[in-house]
């Protein structure tokens, strides 16, 4: 348990800081929509931008005069923000004993590998809850404040949880990665390569409907906010797509681990 502990309070610091970015965020963009939005009018100019702007944004399956609305447009650089950093945690709470050359001093101990990826993975674990908490009391908080009696909790709660798999989905591709790899390094960059390039991907599909097959390979297109908001729920093939992802590359992490030659 020395373990989890050790890890939760090196990243204890890295939490707060992505804690204080999420409630920027959602603070400072539901002042716009009060500011620019709550009068109506955000509708007629959204409608009025280019077709490609609209399908990134995903504007036009909202009522921006709403605040729930308004929301839905934010989730988007909210799963950004939430698996960079699930990403990120996960290549470096697995890579950082090789690279900050401590993996002598941590498998000296009387503890297994797989005891030690445990205890990592259940930091990381925390970590990521820790920052879905955080975003869920902010949206409630925040939305809530101009909503205006509109019921906006179960909108938010149903994003959240959406959002939470997706954390752990692109966490365990971090721990993978960093597994796999023979340059423990350049884990965290891979990790974050490759999230760029699906989110990338997701935009691509918006904006030309003849790849939407491809939408399997985006996770940033299984639990899209204009999907599953307003009863829509989730599908359950990207849920099953995620779960099994999850597992599997779980075990791909206590594999592959167990296995390498550590940098000294």
């Amino acid at each position: 348990m020395n373990i989890f502990l050790r890890e939760m309070k090196a990243y204890r610091k890295s939490i707060i800081f992505w804690s204080i970015g999420i409630i920027f965020l959602l603070a400072s963009g539901m002042a716009k929509y009060k500011a620019t939005a709550s009068n109506g009018e955000i509708n007629e100019l959204f409608a009025e931008m280019p077709k490609s702007f609209q399908a990134i944004v995903g504007s036009g399956a909202f009522d921006l005069s709403k605040a729930s609305g308004y929301f839905g447009l934010l989730v988007l650089y909210l799963f950004l923000m939430a698996t960079i950093h699930a990403a990120m945690l996960g290549a470096s709470i697995i890579a950082k004993e090789e690279r900050d050359k401590t993996a002598e001093f941590i498998f000296a101990k009387p503890i297994s590998r797989t005891s030690v990826i445990l205890y990592k993975l259940l930091s990381a674990l925390m970590n990521v809850l820790i920052f879905n908490v955080v975003s869920w009391i902010s949206s409630v908080l925040f939305v809530g404040k101009y909503s205006n009696g509109e019921q906006v909790n179960g909108d938010i709660a149903i994003v959240m949880v959406g959002m939470f798999i997706l954390q752990l989905l692109f966490l365990v591709i971090g721990t993978a990665i960093a597994s796999v790899s023979k340059n423990t390094k350049k884990a965290a960059s891979y990790s974050t390569g490759i999230l760029l390039l699906t989110f990338i991907l997701s935009i691509a599909i918006d904006l030309n409907e003849k790849i939407d097959s491809l939408k399997y390979l985006s996770p940033f297109k299984y639990f899209e906010a204009k999907n599953i908001m307003y009863g829509g729920g989730f599908d359950i093939a990207f849920v099953t797509i995620s779960f099994v992802l999850i597992i599997t590359l779980t075990f791909v992490t206590f594999l592959f681990y167990n296995k390498r030659d550590l940098h000294v």
